[in-house]
């Protein structure tokens, strides 16, 4: 009877969402919570700096819903993408900090012991959305043990000019390596250029020199964790990218994650990688842009299958805090579809789910050109690639290992030996140390 109540609880709630109450929501689900926050309970979170402005306002309307609802005060701050880890990790060392952190990648595997068990959250959460994608599984545990809850993927996808496609001669984006080679060239030759991050972009620099890596069957470490970045394979992957920096945009070495969102929007670059934030704010602020743009999947290298490396955004609570069933309601109710999916459709496509039975969001269908980024969940490897998620995975992340190798090749620092070795060298250094 008691699984009845709460079922019929639940859908009431979702019924007042579907209606525009949110708080009304909040409340009956604060009623039939698993998880009963403590008496006079407050938190803090340290989350990332919004690149959609109307994302950000449905996510603290949630946060306020939640706080009237259950009493428990959250205070939310913000850093750019790559203020988040040192932050946690000086958190974590310290054990003084925001209660929650809900950053990129995966962070929270720096330091796994220092991470609040979340088992339960997601186990909750499998039940009535599941499964959770393969790739948001690898994400929220460490060791078979959940230690973040993966709240969403941003699908990072080749953001273009039609017109300048167009006249470089092709009717469709490419679908291989070869052909994308092909494109950029021809942007270069017609002075409408590419652009992709090579400075220490967590976001675009990471996701696309992966995706480079990968596509062309090179690989930091195989499934035991063994290093293999010394491999022919690694050497294509490096020349054929050397191939694609002399088409690009000066300046690239230096990028940070907002530089190439600047140069699409400046009319100065024609391709690049990036989530949906660079299109929603041309339709906001330059329709003929936007008109002129479309997005597409990463073209499949020689090893034959996508290789995306998409971000994701895990959060985790830390063990010190003194509230965690508080911190575990909040990120259950954040995850809730009645709460998630109208906050998904304020994204306007630049988030979409790690869990693979949500309700079909209307984001998707709204307008063709948000339609690849359905799929960043689905499609993407997570960051070991061949190998599970582990602290040593995530610290040859945070230090730029792959981004590095690539650009010092592309500059001519390095010759293809030369930057692997290098990489090879600052991973087995990571790997003694960790």
């Amino acid at each position: 009877m008691q699984g009845t109540d709460r079922r019929s609880l639940l859908a009431g709630a979702a019924a007042l969402v579907a209606g525009g109450d949110l708080l009304g929501f909040a409340k009956a689900w604060a009623q039939s919570s698993e998880w009963k926050p403590e008496p006079g309970a407050s938190l803090s979170l340290l989350r990332w700096k919004r690149f959609i402005p109307s994302e950000d306002e449905a996510f603290l309307k949630m946060v306020d819903a939640f706080t009237q609802a259950t009493g428990v005060k959250i205070t939310v701050s913000n850093e750019s993408y790559d203020d988040i880890q040192p932050k946690a990790s000086v958190a974590a060392n310290t054990g003084q900090g925001p209660d929650m952190v809900w950053g990129l990648f995966s962070f929270p595997a720096l330091f796994p012991d220092k991470c609040l068990q979340l088992e339960d959250v997601a186990e909750s959460l499998a039940k009535k959305y599941g499964p959770w994608f393969p790739s948001a599984e690898a994400y929220g545990k460490v060791k078979g043990k959940w230690i973040a809850i993966p709240v969403a993927f941003n699908g990072g996808y080749p953001n273009y000019r039609i017109s300048a496609m167009k006249k470089a001669g092709f009717e469709k984006f490419p679908t291989d390596t070869a052909g994308f080679l092909e494109l950029c060239r021809g942007l270069k030759k017609n002075n409408t250029p590419a652009g992709f991050a090579l400075g220490h972009a967590t976001g675009d620099g990471n996701t696309w020199c992966h995706w480079a890596l990968w596509s062309h069957g090179g690989n930091l470490v195989d499934a035991n964790e063994k290093i293999v970045i010394n491999s022919p394979e690694t050497a294509k992957a490096l020349e054929y990218v050397k191939s694609l920096y002399e088409t690009f945009v000066p300046g690239t070495v230096s990028w940070n994650d907002s530089s190439n969102n600047k140069a699409f929007l400046a009319g100065d670059l024609y391709l690049t990688n990036n989530g949906i934030s660079i299109y929603a704010a041309a339709k906001k602020d330059n329709p003929k842009l936007a008109e002129d743009m479309d997005h597409a999947v990463w073209p499949v290298g020689p090893v034959g299958k996508p290789t995306e490396f998409q971000l994701a955004f895990p959060i985790l609570a830390f063990k010190y805090s003194k509230a965690p069933n508080a911190c575990k309601a909040f990120i259950a109710f954040l995850m809730e579809a009645s709460n998630y999916n109208p906050w998904l459709e304020q994204a306007q496509g630049y988030l979409c789910q790690p869990l693979s039975n949500y309700p079909k969001n209307p984001i998707w269908t709204a307008d063709p050109k948000n339609a690849v980024f359905a799929e960043a969940g689905r499609r993407s490897l997570a960051a070991g690639g061949l190998a599970p998620v582990s602290e040593r995975i995530a610290a040859v992340l945070a230090d730029f290992v792959v981004v590095d190798m690539f650009a010092s090749h592309c500059t001519g620092r390095e010759d293809v030996k030369g930057a692997i070795k290098n990489a090879e060298r600052a991973a087995q250094r990571i790997f003694r140390n960790t």
